[in-house]
């Protein structure tokens, strides 16, 4: 009987936006136990390293690439300072994000250019720009960040819940666009999990609990609920699976 190779991401490359804290540097971790050599990116080159020790202490396979992301104009260069260590990456996951959390009157064009730009800009030129390496290679995985608010709203964040909205939508353009050169294009839209962006709610007991009572399981998210449906998403075994948004939220959006 031959071995089922369905989860192993041996052979491919990621490339992880966002992974110096919270989501996308748990997901880095999880596609580097699976097998495959991960470029991990971010603003803050100690945090990176930190990140790539982590990964290599636990027998992985990891390289830093420093990049502001809030300049567009950059990203065919950091695409092939992100090749430059193991080739063309064949896994994407647009992990960066922000949530300046201003109520609307405080929206300036700035800050709704700066969401509009990390959220939703960046994740299509970033995946285009990779997108004829992994024509190249004959596989192609994207997988991006929406969000609870990708469907339901909150309060002082019309900015972020335009661009997760929109996230859900450009997931699917990327799918029509990409599917039939063996490139599936799929997102995440995790609940209330502990990080950066979600410190406000983690470090006020009520609204922890509050989130954690809206779920159908009964806690908010642990980073660790994350890496199963990272390397499902990235791996053979979702092969058939392209255009979908699936929420990692403990049954939040069921309620």
């Amino acid at each position: 009987m031959s071995e089922d190779t369905s989860f192993d991401l041996s052979g491919q490359v990621a490339l992880v936006t966002g992974a110096t804290s919270g989501i996308g540097q748990r997901m880095a971790g999880a596609l580097a136990r699976a097998g495959a050599k991960v470029i991990v990116a971010g603003r803050n080159a100690g945090r990176l390293q930190e990140t790539v020790d982590a990964i290599s202490a636990s027998g992985g396979v990891a390289s830093p690439v420093r990049v502001d992301l809030d300049f567009k104009h950059i990203i065919d260069d950091f695409y092939r300072s992100a090749a430059d260590p193991y080739g063309a990456p064949t896994i994407l996951v647009n992990a960066a994000g922000i949530n300046l959390r201003e109520p609307w009157v405080e929206v300036t064009l700035e800050s709704w250019d700066k969401t509009l730009n990390l959220n939703l800009g960046v994740p299509f030129f970033l995946a285009r720009a990779c997108v004829p390496g992994m024509i190249e290679k004959g596989y192609g995985r994207i997988i991006n960040i929406a969000s609870l608010q990708s469907y339901r709203a909150f309060a002082n964040s019309m900015p972020y819940g335009a661009s997760k909205g929109g996230i859900v939508q450009l997931t699917r353009a990327m799918a029509e666009g990409w599917s039939k050169d063996g490139i599936t294009a799929n997102a995440i839209a995790p609940g209330f999990f502990p990080t950066e962006l979600t410190a406000a709610v983690f470090n006020n007991p009520e609204l922890s609990a509050h989130h954690a009572r809206m779920t159908a399981i009964g806690r908010n998210g642990a980073l660790d609920d994350l890496d199963g449906i990272t390397v499902f998403l990235a791996a053979k075994a979702s092969a058939f699976i392209t255009g979908q948004t699936i929420p990692i939220d403990g049954g939040y959006t069921a309620k």
